[in-house]
């Protein structure tokens, strides 16, 4: 018997930040306050256990404050900040509001204002529909901010007003990526302006930092996030960026990829900026243990290979009948991503 032991190597610093922990904070004292339900608008934070958690306490999810049918109670703007309208129309409808913005986005907001009042036209560097920069560019009459993505529209990019250009980030952006289109931008344009400080926040600075360090010594990377998380898709792009191709965003859908795992020596596991610390520990648990026996009765080519999985709800006691039918499709799954026999 051999004993395959895999390595995680964890990343940190990892999860929440602390503009998301103050998000959440608000949402749930605003619970506590107000009583339920209490409606936020869009998703506090992007994370669909967070969410979910929210919901169970009370709050209820929309897009647009026009779905609120009773406005007598709170409203709660999410972390990625919202266009100036929202708290002018909440105040229309004579509702309580509550703004959840991280401080670090209100920032981008303020200077934004500043440059505008100052004569500039602003460049906003960042991802077109992504909620933080609908509301950056709704800070200001239209017109005066112009997005770019991404290199190839930096090269593009033209304006009238070359003696009076600055230019602001998205909080939440790839650090190597967005010092690229700066440089464009400033090789085009001598004259813009640059943030006092960057505008990119220090828990995605550090999180990138942390991935790069360790990515190159794994056959696997693991990032928990959601797919709509901008910080999380981004550090799946930093690990295949320092040397792990095999880098994957891991949400809530997705399931453990064992034929990959059993292939592997290293596992790297890093989280987005809204990802509880508990997802991460889950999927460690739920990957640990694995022994690989070659030799007698497996054919040369072959090898036998033991999982552990643990088989955890959080919602409810699992019965008899709720664990053969999970273990069928755990054992289904594996035979059909892996074309292994599976005795269970």
């Amino acid at each position: 018997m051999k004993n395959k032991q895999i390595k995680i190597l964890l990343s940190a610093p990892r999860g929440f930040c602390a503009g998301v922990e103050r998000a959440i904070e608000i949402v749930e004292k605003s619970i506590l306050k107000y009583g339920s339900p209490v409606y936020v608008r869009h998703e506090i934070v992007h994370n669909k256990h967070v969410v979910d958690d929210l919901k169970n306490k009370g709050a209820i999810f929309v897009e647009e404050l026009e779905e609120i049918d009773d406005k007598s109670r709170p409203v709660i703007f999410s972390a990625h900040g919202v266009p100036k309208k929202i708290p002018e129309d909440a105040e229309n409808y004579k509702m309580t509001y509550v703004d959840a913005t991280c401080p670090l986005v209100s920032k981008v907001h303020r200077e934004a204002e500043n440059l505008h009042k100052a004569g500039y036209h602003i460049v906003l560097i960042g991802h077109e529909n992504h909620p933080e920069v609908i509301g950056t560019m709704g800070q200001l009459p239209k017109g005066s901010i112009d997005l770019v993505q991404n290199e190839a529209e930096a090269m593009k990019y033209k304006t009238d007003n070359y003696e009076k250009l600055a230019y602001i980030t998205q909080t939440t952006l790839s650090v190597d990526d967005t010092k690229e289109i700066i440089n464009i931008l400033k090789n085009k344009f001598s004259n813009i302006r640059e943030p006092a400080k960057e505008d990119i926040c220090y828990a995605t600075t550090n999180r990138q930092m942390a991935v790069k360090k360790i990515a190159k010594k794994c056959d696997i990377f693991f990032v928990i996030g959601s797919r709509n998380s901008s910080n999380s898709v981004r550090l799946v792009e930093v690990a295949k960026k320092s040397g792990c191709q095999n880098s994957q965003l891991f949400h809530s859908e997705s399931e453990i990829p064992f034929d990959q795992i059993q292939n592997s020596d290293t596992i790297g596991i890093s989280s987005g900026a809204s990802a509880p610390e508990q997802l991460v520990q889950n999927l460690i648990k739920e990957i640990k243990i694995f022994d690989v026996y070659e030799g007698e009765n497996i054919p040369s080519d072959q090898k036998s290979i033991a999982l552990k999985v643990t088989i955890q709800s959080d919602h409810k006691t699992l019965n008899e009948n709720d664990l053969t039918n999970i273990s069928k499709k755990i054992v289904s799954t594996v035979e059909e991503k892996t074309g292994a026999k599976l005795r269970s």
